[in-house]
């Protein structure tokens, strides 16, 4: 996964895997949408391919590129992890939370007396 991450971390390699969510795109098409050279898009799916992110499928002389779910799915798992961890913490804040509501006001106990 470290892998995953450190490739997603460079601005471009990002907006591939953006574009790449709505389906295949050959290198042409990708260079189009964002404006790059293609040979800088082709070092950026060189990556992304190394890193497992990608697949290339060659038809003729395009290359057409298209994610791989395995790596966003272990991405996934790693941050369900705190997800449930995250969620435990808001339900204990919030039990206390309400306890503090309910507890009776110092104010009002001096009052009393």
């Amino acid at each position: 996964m470290n892998s995953t991450l450190t490739a997603l971390a460079e601005p471009n390699r990002l907006h591939i895997v953006e574009l790449l969510r709505d389906g295949p795109l050959s290198v042409g098409e990708i260079t189009v949408r964002l404006g790059l050279g293609q040979p800088q898009a082709s070092k950026h799916l060189k990556v992304l391919s190394e890193a497992g992110i990608v697949e290339v499928q060659a038809i003729a002389n395009r290359r057409i590129y298209r994610l791989k779910p395995e790596p966003f799915r272990e991405m996934d798992e790693w941050l369900e992890s705190y997800r449930r961890l995250w969620m435990q913490r808001f339900d204990q804040l919030d039990d206390y939370l309400r306890k503090l509501q309910n507890a009776p006001k110092k104010e009002e106990e001096n009052t009393e007396n």
